[in-house]
């Protein structure tokens, strides 16, 4: 049995919905798993020190994320189909909130892609399916071309804060639970975001700028203007697409 394996990435900033999606796409799709981003941070007490606030910043993108780690885990994945046995997630340990979906639109893509799964088996082709969400996914060009399907949740600034300050915090790759220090989001998170993604939005603009391209292929998604349930609908459609074309997104 030959099999292929197919990363579908799932970025955004913060509190976007991007692992609800993920989630949501594991229950629809076959056999799927999902790679957080998250768990390629560096260990604690490598996290560096702003310049500036004098407090660790988690949010920029040079610093945030082990990205030789994680390239080398994608490859291994992309090649494999499995993830390595010595990578351990720490998203269980985060807050869960259920954002559920039409339940005719779950059941639907389900019993389609169960049905693409079994008429792949048949040709003798096992499909992988691996979904990677983060939020600095599209800043290192070896992780973008490793993605077959790149979307991006993009939700405005107001919407990510309030969402940010109702969080009770976040659990590091140790276990320990890290809490925003006071302004962290507006001095630290917002502009790190603005930063990692202006350069794949027409006019840098984050919030309403098009994709200007540099990132081939990306799906963005607005979250106040598409309901979960579309947002699995639409990217279940690019989905079916991808996996019966064959072809790199």
């Amino acid at each position: 049995m030959k099999t292929r394996v197919i990363l579908v990435g799932i970025g955004g900033a913060t509190c976007s919905g991007k692992t609800t999606l993920a989630k949501h796409l594991r229950r629809i799709l076959p056999g799927s798993v999902i790679l957080h981003q998250d768990d390629f941070a560096p260990p604690q007490e490598l996290i560096p020190i702003h310049p500036e606030y004098k407090v660790q910043d988690w949010d920029s993108a040079e610093g945030a994320i082990d990205w030789k780690r994680m390239v080398k885990s994608l490859e291994e994945v992309k090649r494999t189909g499995i993830i390595p046995p010595e990578h351990y997630s720490h998203d269980h340990l985060n807050e869960q909130k259920d954002i559920p979906i039409d339940n005719a639109i779950f059941t639907r893509w389900r019993d389609t892609f169960a049905q693409i799964d079994e008429e792949h088996r048949k040709r003798g082709e096992c499909v992988v399916w691996v979904m990677v969400d983060g939020f600095l996914l599209y800043w290192n060009a070896e992780v973008v071309d490793n993605l077959d399907v790149r979307v991006f949740l993009r939700v405005p600034h107001d919407v990510l804060r309030q969402r940010r300050h109702e969080r009770h915090g976040y659990h590091t790759a140790e276990g320990t639970l890290w809490r925003d220090p006071p302004n962290y989001w507006e001095q630290i998170v917002w502009p790190a975001y603005v930063a990692a993604h202006a350069g794949m939005l027409e006019g840098g603009d984050v919030e309403h700028g098009r994709s200007n391209g540099a990132v081939p292929g990306l799906i963005l998604i607005d979250g106040l203007e598409t309901s979960m349930s579309d947002a699995v609908e639409k990217v279940c459609e690019v989905l079916s697409q991808e996996v019966e074309d064959g072809g790199r997104t």
